[in-house]
């Protein structure tokens, strides 16, 4: 492409600025990197050369770990609230990572080195660390009490899958679904599926993030018990749901899993897109004493004392004060409740500074993901305001 106007698709311009295709339309969704061009029979979006320096911009900044609230107003903000900004994130990082080098120091003298990691192989080979954080994102959305050992038994389970190229778990408890899809180095046979207690999937994580390649094995049929198995390996060292010590491999056959495909296509279109600060909102919304948290932004949101809403996200509920959070915000005004019990672990499963809720109604499945990992996907159930 020369600079007098040809266009770029987005896998070229992709790899023009060092960005991933699902990126660029994570930044569309946000108003923060629009496409010069969308063909309006395909949908296709089309980048101009004038977009890259931006385009380069954004991915340092991110890069840099700054939100998404923040870069906004560093690439378009007035100059002296821009250099605050970058102040501010300045000074967090040197405090973490002071604290993260404090603690790494405090482990080298008080552990020995651990096992070196080894590898094998196997129907799908996948990061050992990756399967173990895949398994701790999705398995806080499996149920537990009552529900799992009495009415609902194969939703306290993970499914674990093998299919169309990839190793995907899914946990849900009917209020909260996770998915995470993992793309392995190698991948044969499928589609393979098999449930795994939550426990025993815990027990898995512990083990495979020891390791540094994991190689995931779905056997074709199932055993006496009518339940069909898994096996994982790192180099000589397997791991096995069913071995002695562990737990059995799944409640019942794959196929009375809830189809997550179905749940997934049949959402409703989007109509309020809302970016904000992870970690803050996760603190907010954990900060209300167990009680129904409301979030609101938009006309439905009392201005403050200088008169200013559309910038913020309200967080209410309980006893504590509602608290602002700064947020970048697409479409009208709404007002959404949910259960701190189920919200709470859905933020802190996520990946990067800033989540995204994709919300159609207040009261409709709304989607929660992140730009830093596409491939985790969990959609929260709201519920009554009061």
């Amino acid at each position: 492409m020369d600079d007098d106007g040809e266009l770029l698709g987005i896998g070229a311009f992709a790899r023009r600025v060092g960005l991933t295709p699902s990126a660029l339309r994570f930044y569309d969704d946000c108003g923060v990197l629009r496409p010069d061009r969308v063909d309006a029979a395909t949908g296709y979006r089309r980048y101009a050369a004038r977009q890259v320096a931006r385009a380069a911009r954004l991915r340092q900044l991110r890069s840099a770990g700054l939100p998404l609230v923040d870069v906004e107003t560093v690439l378009d903000g007035p100059e002296d609230e821009a250099r605050n900004v970058l102040r501010a994130h300045l000074e967090r990082t040197r405090r973490a990572a002071d604290e993260a080098r404090a603690v790494a120091e405090g482990f080298l003298y008080e552990t020995p080195e651990g096992p070196a990691s080894r590898v094998g192989a196997a129907r799908a080979r996948v990061d050992g660390p990756e399967l173990a954080s895949a398994v701790r994102q999705v398995a806080p959305a499996a149920a537990v009490g009552a529900a799992a050992e009495e009415e609902f038994p194969v939703l306290g389970s993970v499914l674990l899958e093998l299919a169309e190229g990839e190793v995907r778990l899914v946990a849900t408890d009917r209020y909260r679904l996770a998915v995470r899809g993992l793309r392995p180095e190698v991948f044969e046979g499928g589609p393979r599926r098999v449930l795994i207690a939550v426990a025993a999937a815990r027990r898995m994580a512990e083990w495979a993030v020891r390791q540094r390649a994991v190689e995931v094995e779905c056997s074709a049929v199932v055993d006496a018990s009518g339940v069909a198995r898994v096996r994982l390996w790192s180099g000589v060292e397997p791991w096995e749901p069913g071995a002695p010590g562990t737990e059995a491999a799944g409640v019942g056959e794959p196929g009375e899993f809830p189809d997550y495909r179905l749940m997934l296509t049949g959402l409703a279109d989007a109509r309020h897109r809302v970016i904000v600060d992870r970690a803050g909102l996760r603190d907010a919304v954990a900060d209300r004493g167990g009680a129904v948290v409301s979030l609101a932004f938009g006309a439905v949101v009392a201005p403050d004392a200088e008169g200013a809403t559309n910038g913020a996200l309200e967080v209410s509920g309980g006893e504590s004060d509602a608290v602002r959070l700064p947020a970048v915000r697409i479409g009208p005004g709404l007002r959404i409740a949910f259960d701190p019990a189920v919200l709470v672990p859905v933020l802190e499963a996520g990946v990067g500074p800033d989540v995204l809720l994709e919300i159609a109604s207040a009261d409709q499945p709304v989607v929660v993901r992140s730009a830093d990992q596409g491939s985790f996907t969990a959609v929260v159930m709201p519920v009554r305001g009061r």
